[in-house]
C-alpha cells in the first residue's frame, strides 16, 4: 500500500519536473511515434506548448499593466474598469486568437513533417504575444 502512494506523489513531481523543463505535454503510452524523446512530434503536443507559452507570455505582459492602471486611475470615475479590459484583453485574446495561431502554427509543422522542439514552442508562443505588444503600442490599427 505505501509503494502505491509514493507512485503517485512521483508522477506528479515527474510531471511539474517535465513543465519546468520546457516539456509540456506529458506523454501517454509507450511514445514509439515520435523517435526523439525530448521534441514534440504530435499536433496537439506542438499546439498545446505554442499556445500554453502564448497564454503565460500575454499573462506576464498583461497583469502588470492591468495592476499599473488599476493603481494610478482608482479615483476616476470610470477610469477604474480600463484595468478590468486590460486583464480581460490579456486573457480572453490569447485564448481566441492564440488558440487559432497556435494551431496554424502546428498544422504547418505538422503538414512539413518535422518535429518541434520545447524552445522552438517557447519562441513562437512569445513571438505571438510580442507581436500583439509592438502592435499594441506603435498603434498601427489607429492609422488604418
Amino acid at each position: 500500500m505505501e509503494h502505491e502512494g509514493s507512485g503517485g506523489s512521483g508522477g506528479s513531481a515527474g510531471l511539474l519536473q517535465q513543465i519546468l523543463s520546457l516539456k509540456l505535454v506529458p506523454r501517454v503510452g509507450n511514445g514509439t511515434l515520435c523517435p526523439n524523446v525530448s521534441s514534440l512530434c504530435t499536433f496537439p503536443e506542438m499546439w498545446y506548448g505554442v499556445f500554453l507559452w502564448a497564454l503565460v507570455s500575454s499573462l506576464f505582459f498583461h497583469v502588470p499593466a492591468g495592476l499599473l492602471a488599476l493603481f494610478t486611475l482608482r479615483h476616476h470615475k470610470y477610469g477604474r474598469f480600463m484595468s478590468v479590459s486590460i486583464l480581460l484583453m490579456g486573457i480572453v485574446g490569447p485564448i481566441t486568437a492564440g488558440i487559432l495561431t497556435s494551431a496554424a502554427i502546428a498544422g504547418v509543422y505538422r503538414a512539413a513533417g518535422k518535429d518541434m522542439i520545447p524552445f522552438e514552442a517557447l519562441t513562437l508562443g512569445t513571438g505571438q504575444t510580442f507581436c500583439v505588444v509592438v502592435v499594441s503600442f506603435l498603434r498601427i490599427l489607429a492609422t488604418l
